[in-house]
Protein backbone atom coordinates (compact mmCIF):
# COMPACT_ATOMS: atom_id res chain seq x y z
CA UNK A 1 0.00 0.00 0.00
CA UNK A 2 1.11 3.49 -0.71
CA UNK A 3 1.48 5.84 2.26
CA UNK A 4 -0.77 8.35 0.52
CA UNK A 5 -3.56 5.75 0.18
CA UNK A 6 -3.31 4.90 3.87
CA UNK A 7 -3.34 8.58 4.79
CA UNK A 8 -6.42 9.17 2.64
CA UNK A 9 -8.23 6.29 4.33
CA UNK A 10 -7.53 7.62 7.83
CA UNK A 11 -7.86 11.32 7.04
CA UNK A 12 -11.65 11.40 7.53
CA UNK A 13 -11.15 10.71 11.25
CA UNK A 14 -9.55 14.10 11.77
CA UNK A 15 -11.85 16.28 9.71
CA UNK A 16 -13.87 18.99 11.44
CA UNK A 17 -17.40 18.00 12.41
CA UNK A 18 -20.21 19.79 10.70
CA UNK A 19 -22.70 21.76 12.75
CA UNK A 20 -25.52 19.48 11.58
CA UNK A 21 -24.11 16.38 13.28
CA UNK A 22 -24.48 15.78 17.02
CA UNK A 23 -21.25 16.19 18.94
CA UNK A 24 -19.74 13.51 21.14
CA UNK A 25 -19.85 14.60 24.75
CA UNK A 26 -17.99 12.38 27.22
CA UNK A 27 -19.85 13.94 30.16
CA UNK A 28 -23.20 12.80 28.74
CA UNK A 29 -21.81 9.33 28.11
CA UNK A 30 -20.43 9.14 31.64
CA UNK A 31 -23.70 10.35 33.12
CA UNK A 32 -25.65 7.77 31.08
CA UNK A 33 -23.38 4.96 32.29
CA UNK A 34 -23.56 6.17 35.90
CA UNK A 35 -27.34 6.51 35.83
CA UNK A 36 -27.70 3.09 34.22
CA UNK A 37 -25.59 1.44 36.91
CA UNK A 38 -27.52 3.30 39.60
CA UNK A 39 -30.87 2.18 38.17
CA UNK A 40 -29.67 -1.42 37.92
CA UNK A 41 -28.42 -1.31 41.52
CA UNK A 42 -31.70 0.14 42.79
CA UNK A 43 -33.70 -2.47 40.89
CA UNK A 44 -31.50 -5.23 42.31
CA UNK A 45 -31.92 -3.90 45.86
CA UNK A 46 -35.67 -3.56 45.43
CA UNK A 47 -36.21 -7.06 44.07
CA UNK A 48 -33.80 -8.65 46.53
CA UNK A 49 -35.47 -6.98 49.50
CA UNK A 50 -38.92 -7.88 48.24
CA UNK A 51 -38.27 -11.49 47.26
CA UNK A 52 -35.22 -12.74 49.22
CA UNK A 53 -34.60 -10.74 52.42
CA UNK A 54 -35.46 -12.92 55.46
CA UNK A 55 -37.46 -15.30 53.29
CA UNK A 56 -39.21 -12.75 51.12
CA UNK A 57 -42.76 -11.47 50.95
CA UNK A 58 -44.17 -14.81 49.77
CA UNK A 59 -43.00 -16.60 52.94
CA UNK A 60 -44.74 -13.98 55.07
CA UNK A 61 -47.92 -14.18 52.98
CA UNK A 62 -48.04 -17.97 53.19
CA UNK A 63 -47.36 -17.89 56.95
CA UNK A 64 -50.13 -15.32 57.43
CA UNK A 65 -52.49 -17.45 55.32
CA UNK A 66 -51.65 -20.50 57.45
CA UNK A 67 -52.47 -18.57 60.61
CA UNK A 68 -55.71 -17.13 59.22
CA UNK A 69 -57.10 -20.17 57.39
CA UNK A 70 -55.75 -23.19 59.30
CA UNK A 71 -55.38 -24.14 62.92
CA UNK A 72 -51.71 -23.03 62.98
CA UNK A 73 -50.78 -20.44 65.57
CA UNK A 74 -48.09 -17.79 65.58
CA UNK A 75 -46.11 -19.90 68.06
CA UNK A 76 -46.13 -22.80 65.56
CA UNK A 77 -44.40 -20.51 63.08
CA UNK A 78 -41.70 -19.46 65.56
CA UNK A 79 -43.21 -16.17 66.73
CA UNK A 80 -42.53 -15.40 70.40
CA UNK A 81 -42.79 -11.62 70.51
CA UNK A 82 -41.98 -8.58 68.43
CA UNK A 83 -38.45 -7.55 69.29
CA UNK A 84 -37.16 -10.99 70.27
CA UNK A 85 -38.14 -13.90 68.05
CA UNK A 86 -40.33 -13.28 65.01
CA UNK A 87 -40.01 -16.69 63.35
CA UNK A 88 -41.45 -16.70 59.83
CA UNK A 89 -42.28 -12.99 60.13
CA UNK A 90 -38.64 -11.92 60.58
CA UNK A 91 -37.83 -8.96 58.30
CA UNK A 92 -41.39 -8.04 57.40
CA UNK A 93 -40.65 -4.32 57.71
CA UNK A 94 -38.12 -4.53 54.89
CA UNK A 95 -40.39 -6.70 52.73
CA UNK A 96 -43.38 -4.40 53.15
CA UNK A 97 -41.23 -1.32 52.53
CA UNK A 98 -39.94 -2.84 49.30
CA UNK A 99 -43.49 -3.78 48.33
CA UNK A 100 -44.62 -0.18 48.87
CA UNK A 101 -41.72 1.19 46.78
CA UNK A 102 -42.48 -1.37 44.05
CA UNK A 103 -46.14 -0.32 43.94
CA UNK A 104 -45.17 3.37 43.69
CA UNK A 105 -42.62 2.70 40.92
CA UNK A 106 -45.04 0.54 38.93
CA UNK A 107 -47.80 3.16 39.30
CA UNK A 108 -45.44 5.93 38.13
CA UNK A 109 -44.31 3.87 35.14
CA UNK A 110 -47.92 3.06 34.27
CA UNK A 111 -48.83 6.73 34.40
CA UNK A 112 -45.91 7.64 32.12
CA UNK A 113 -46.97 4.91 29.69
CA UNK A 114 -50.60 6.04 29.63
CA UNK A 115 -49.59 9.69 29.13
CA UNK A 116 -47.35 8.73 26.21
CA UNK A 117 -50.07 6.53 24.72
CA UNK A 118 -52.64 9.34 25.02
CA UNK A 119 -50.29 11.82 23.31
CA UNK A 120 -49.64 9.39 20.48
CA UNK A 121 -53.32 8.87 19.88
Amino acid sequence: MKPKGLLARVEWLFEEDSADEPAYDPVHLGAAVLLSFTAIGLLYWLLWTLLVYEGGIFLKASALARVLFTSATLKDLGYEGYPYQMGAFEGWYGNLGALAVTVVVVAALRRLYLDAARRRG
